[in-house]
This record gives structure tokens, sequence and C-alpha cells, in this order.
């Protein structure tokens, strides 16, 4: 959230102190491998106990213990794949292809695919023309009223944090992934073809080896846990009190950047584990940071230190802040558009 509301308008120019930040996009072999090393060699290796866990009849409890740890390194796997698709872990471009798809694959997640899905989305966060691509669906609360019933209903289901943060990393991570976005040109198709059939190779080769039951009643809250998080994340990054939205002819990109995408300010280990992900406002300055680099950005740049942060408490709110309200410049929740309408303030 800005310190004040408007504070950051550049009207197309970079400021100053943006050129500066380039620095910080230069990638780090040695940080990379050691991130590599503390987060995959603990994740495989929890996975050997929980095999050994679940194949000696110990109590599921602790499978499922050990499996909400796996989940939370999942997370910061994903955080990997996310900067290769920025193409900023690694110098090389072919380094953050094979570390991508491999990720990819322990994520679910379609690797060339994703990564256009995900770069749209930077280059129209915060733009109310150019919503649904990489993005969570938002109305505005005219579109809302306007709507029919039926996709009211259907809004109102989506936007459910049960439905959002407990159906939808079943949808997304099980389902949706599973098939290319629309759009996809064919390398990006491909990619989806590879990550399906690897993952339909993992399976087969548990069956036969560790047996279904004992993969799934592992994988399968590993999966779901993690997505869950990631989905929490990505909303709370985007979907906060104060965010930034305007349409196509008034968009700032740096103020979608700065005051668009949130400052999620974490505890150490929470920042270790989603890769300083919080810092966002930094992140769409300057996609092609790499994680590792992100806290000395926010560190050495004073004008970045202006946003105020959103804390953990605070982001507890936000699921309940449903729609745009471009009168307001808001966001707003279900339940006080009903009551405005009500008393006829808004007309559908």
């Amino acid at each position: 959230m800005p310190a004040e509301k408007g504070s950051h308008k550049t009207q197309g120019k970079k400021p100053d102190w943006y050129r500066a930040t380039a620095r910080y996009g230069k990638p780090d072999a040695r940080k990379a491998a050691w991130q590599i090393l503390d987060t995959f060699i603990p994740y495989f290796a929890l996975w050997a106990l929980m095999i050994y866990t679940v194949k000696s009849g110990v109590s599921y409890w602790i499978t499922f213990a050990l499996a909400l740890v796996a989940s939370v390194l999942l997370v910061r796997i994903f955080i990997f794949f996310h900067d290769c698709c920025h193409g900023s872990f690694f110098a090389s471009t072919r380094a953050n292809r094979i570390l991508g798809y491999v990720s990819g694959i322990l994520t679910f997640t379609p690797y060339e695919d994703w990564r256009r899905c995900h770069a749209i989305h930077h280059s129209t966060v915060g733009d109310l023309d150019r919503r649904g691509t990489g993005d969570v669906t938002l109305l505005t609360v005219d579109e809302y009223l306007a709507a029919s019933r039926e996709k009211r209903f259907g809004y109102r289901f989506y936007r459910n944090p049960l439905v959002m943060f407990g159906l939808g990393p079943i949808y997304m991570f099980l389902f949706r992934f599973r098939f290319p976005s629309k759009g996809a040109r064919k390398h990006e198709r491909r990619s989806v073809l590879i990550t399906n059939i690897a993952l339909i190779a993992i399976v087969l080769l548990a069956s036969f080896t560790i047996g279904l039951k004992t993969y799934l009643i592992i994988q399968l809250p590993i999966i779901l846990i993690a997505g869950a998080i990631g989905l929490w994340l990505f909303y709370i990054q985007h979907d906060f009190e104060g965010v930034y939205w305007a349409r196509h002819e008034d968009w700032d990109q740096m103020r979608a950047s700065l005051e668009g995408c949130s400052y999620y300010k974490l505890p150490g280990i929470l920042k270790w584990i989603t890769g300083n992900i919080g810092l966002h406002h930094i992140h769409h300055i300057r996609p092609g940071i790499p994680n590792y680099n992100l806290q000395q950005c926010y560190r050495e740049t004073p004008a970045l230190r202006d946003i105020i942060p959103l804390t953990f408490c605070k982001s507890l709110k936000t699921p309940w802040l449903n729609l745009w309200d471009e009168k307001k410049g808001k966001l707003v929740s279900f339940r006080s558009v009903k009551t405005l309408h009500h008393q006829g303030i808004f007309q559908s």
C-alpha cells in the first residue's frame, strides 16, 4: 500500500532511482546453487522419510506432519520455477529452462505455458481493460450489478475463501494446468504435454515401486497444501486494501507496480520459504531480479521503503474485499454493495 495515494504517478516516465535497481538483476550462480541444495535435498529427504513411515505402519499423522514441511519446501521450489520463468534464477537461458521444467513437474505446472500467461499478467497488472490472463478474476461494482443472477452466484462462489483456497488448488494444479491456456503457441502446448507425460511416468514408476496408494497419500497433501499457500500469496499480492486499478487510458505501469502490488511483510522463516516474494512491488518493477537479491534491493533503495507494508493480520481481512468500486477507487465487499443497492444508490 502506498504511503500517499497517487504519490507514485509517473506519467509513463521512470523515476530517477529506477535505473539503479538494474544492478540487482544480475544472477549469482553460487546463490542459485545454494538455494537448490538447501531446498531440493531436504524435500527429497522428506519424501524418503514419508515413504518409510507409510511402509512401516507408523501413524499417518506423522506422515502428514512431514507432508506439511514438504509442502512449504515445494512453495519455495515454485519460487525458483517463477524466477526461471523470468529468466532471472540463472544467467543461462538453458539452465533456467532445465530447472524451470524440473521444478514445474514437481509443482504440476507447465513451464512455457505458465511463463507466457505470467508475462501477460506483468504487462497488464492494475489495468481494468486488460484483465483476464494470469490474474485473479475481478469484477467492478457496475459489472457485478449488471450481471445475471447466475453470473453473480458464480462470481460469489469463486470468491468464497473456502472455494478459492480449498477447491482452487485442486482445480488449478490437478486439472487446469493439464491443458494449454487460451492462445498458447506450439512450444507452450508442448510444455503442457511434456509435463503431463512426466507426471504420468512418475505415477507409473511409483505404482511399480512404492505403490500407488503410498504415492497418493504423500503427494496429494503436499501439492494441495502448497497450492493453497501459493494461491494465497498470489491473491494477497494483488487484492488488498489500497490496491491500484485504473482504466487503460489512465493506467500508469509504475504506479501499477508500486501500488497494485503489495509489500507483504513476513517474518524471517516465511521470507525464506517464499523467496522474498512478499516484496512484490519490487518484483513487478524489476521482474529480472532473482529472489535472492530482492531483500538487498529493498534495503538499499530508499524509495522502495516508502511503501506501507501489508501485515499478516491486515491481510486476513482482504478476502472479504471482492469488487472494484470505480467511483471510490477502492475494493469493497459484497455486503457493502448489497446494502447500497437496497438503498437505491446503485442501479442494476
